[in-house]
């Protein structure tokens, strides 16, 4: 097949990054239609970082210091919240247009060249995660950065170049690739470095393999010079923290589910077929990499919020590209080239809503409605440039059951399997909860905070947030986290702790206050409102 022109190929990309990335900034402001919660998460983890604070070294988090570092480097220049994140996203796809350009021109034939190109661009510049549901959320835009270099590294190590070979180049793309993959979200890394690995050796590529080696390497040499080498440390501590705990380490379905459930059972099959028929078809290399590869991907899905299979269009592409002459058939009597177009056309088909939603997420979000729209951090001017639907910010609900003793269905309860009700200091908690209003429960309770006399405190939640600082007089709490994991991150250095009287998050402020009992933490009442409870935190 025809090998790509550079210069149409270059101006592709370049077309889809002025387009898709020129779109939002023609908006004026970053329009959130879902995942409020996990845009406060993002701006919190921001703002920390562009004040001068390293993730996992000043505040806990799983997610890498590259998920955070391209927008808070806009927001330290002056620009608001949601302007750092459109160009954030430009310069991740401007950072990967050469890579990018060199598996198109090194590796693939045909149209794949220029889909692939435009595919990890789209990857980096959508304004939403992926599923099927219309909206626009720069929700997990960390996984859409991963894939993007994924889709640059695993071609890389598992197809032949096509023409001349470049092992210093290319291995030092895929070393560079992995140790970007670390900082971003080391998920990824795990996943596809053993696919990698076995890939580069099976194809006997041992100065590919050193060149990345050498990348890598180069990578972890150059944090270590920013960071410290304690950042490493730290980065470990916070994984196995969320690894070792039950509030997020799988945020969807059970890693069983994910392969075999209904929903996925097809992308799953597809890519079974095309390891067999690739190998099959005389293409032991490859379809032994897509092989190893094959966990990982149904690990990084299961991973993953939503669980979208995005390895889909790697498979597609893979079995499109390496399709044998007609003529070679199986024991069956296949066609193994028809059998590899089947394939491919139904990786496509599996992965095409997810990739549809991606693509419109930029049209959608200009045509997005601003009216009644108010910005999602009022007690932040410069950050005013990211709103959400009023309705969505100030509706709050208030949740609780309805089988205690003095309600009907107290008979019943047993049935429910309820946790037990958390006690504070020999108090019984409300055994309730309220669903949206995030960001009215912060002004409420900031402001009460500060009338009370508490301004200028460090202060920690014992629920999802802690982001008192963003909306009041108060100092982040050094070593906290922006979202909670769980264990106690940070509490020797709160001045107080908020327990909510009704939380965001039951299981958590029940989890909370189980660690802080165990370890022996006193807690002192200070002050006490409708909504929530002060306590000074005494070490034990």
């Amino acid at each position: 097949m025809s090998r790509p022109r550079p210069l149409a190929l270059a101006g592709l990309l370049a077309l889809v990054v002025i387009v898709l990335g020129g779109l939002p900034l023609l908006k004026g402001a970053f329009y959130v239609g879902k995942h409020e919660g996990d845009t406060m998460h993002l701006a919190e983890l921001v703002l920390r970082m562009a004040n001068g604070q390293w993730p996992h070294l000043d505040f806990m988090t799983p997610i890498g210091v590259l998920a955070i570092a391209p927008i808070a480097i806009f927001v330290r220049e002056g620009f608001g919240l949601g302007h750092a994140i459109f160009y954030a996203q430009i310069l991740v796809a401007l950072t990967l247009f050469l890579p990018v350009m060199r598996v198109a021109l090194s590796r693939l034939t045909g149209p794949w060249p220029y889909l692939y190109g435009a595919f990890v661009m789209l990857l980096c510049l959508a304004l939403v995660h992926g599923e099927a549901e219309s909206s626009v959320s720069i929700s997990m835009h960390y996984n859409r950065w991963a894939w993007a270099v994924s889709y640059i590294v695993l071609p890389l190590a598992i197809l032949a170049p096509l023409g001349t070979p470049r092992p210093w180049l290319d291995g030092l793309i895929v070393g560079v690739g992995m140790g970007l993959l670390v900082l971003t979200k080391v998920t990824y890394f795990a996943a596809f470095a053993p696919a990698v690995t076995v890939a580069l050796l099976a194809r006997r590529e041992r100065t590919m393999l050193l060149a990345a080696l050498i990348g890598g390497l180069g990578v972890a040499a150059l944090t270590t010079a920013i960071a410290g080498p304690d950042f490493w440390a730290a980065y470990l501590k916070d994984l196995m923290t969320v690894a070792g705990g039950d509030a997020r380490s799988a945020p969807g379905e059970s890693f069983v589910d994910v392969i075999v459930a209904p929903l996925y059972m097809g992308g799953s099959l597809a890519i079974i077929a095309a390891v067999i028929f690739l190998r099959q078809a005389g293409r032991q290399v490859e379809g032994l990499a897509l092989l190893v590869l094959m966990p990982g991907c149904f690990y990084v899905a299961y991973q993953n919020f939503g669980n979208d299979p995005q390895w889909l269009y790697l498979v597609a592409m893979l079995s499109f590209l390496l399709r044998p002459d007609y003529g070679h058939r199986n024991g069956m009597g296949w066609d193994l080239r028809e059998a590899l177009t089947v394939t491919g056309i139904a990786a496509l088909c599996f992965g095409a809503p997810s990739a549809i939603n991606l693509a419109f997420s930029p049209w959608r979000h200009l045509a997005s409605p601003s009216e009644d729209t108010v910005p999602m951090l009022p007690r932040l001017a410069a950050h005013d440039d990211v709103l959400s639907p009023a309705q969505r910010l100030y509706t709050v609900n208030y949740k609780r059951p309805y089988d205690r003793p003095e309600d009907p269905f107290a008979p019943w309860r047993k049935y429910a399997k309820r946790e037990d009700v958390p006690v504070l200091n020999g108090e019984e908690l409300g055994e309730c909860q309220i669903e949206g209003g995030i960001t009215t429960w912060f002004e409420i309770v900031t402001d009460d905070l500060t009338n009370a006399g508490y301004a200028g405190s460090a202060i920690l939640g014992t629920d999802l947030y802690s982001a008192y600082w963003m909306f009041g007089d108060f100092k982040p709490v050094k070593g906290a986290a922006p979202w909670y994991y769980g264990g106690l991150p940070g509490v020797e250095n709160a001045d107080y702790i908020v327990v909510p009287t009704c939380p965001m998050a039951f299981t958590l402020r029940s989890s909370m206050l189980k660690s802080l009992k165990e370890q022996g933490w006193s807690l002192r009442e200070k002050h006490r409102h409708p909504l929530y409870i002060l306590l000074e935190p005494v070490a034990p």
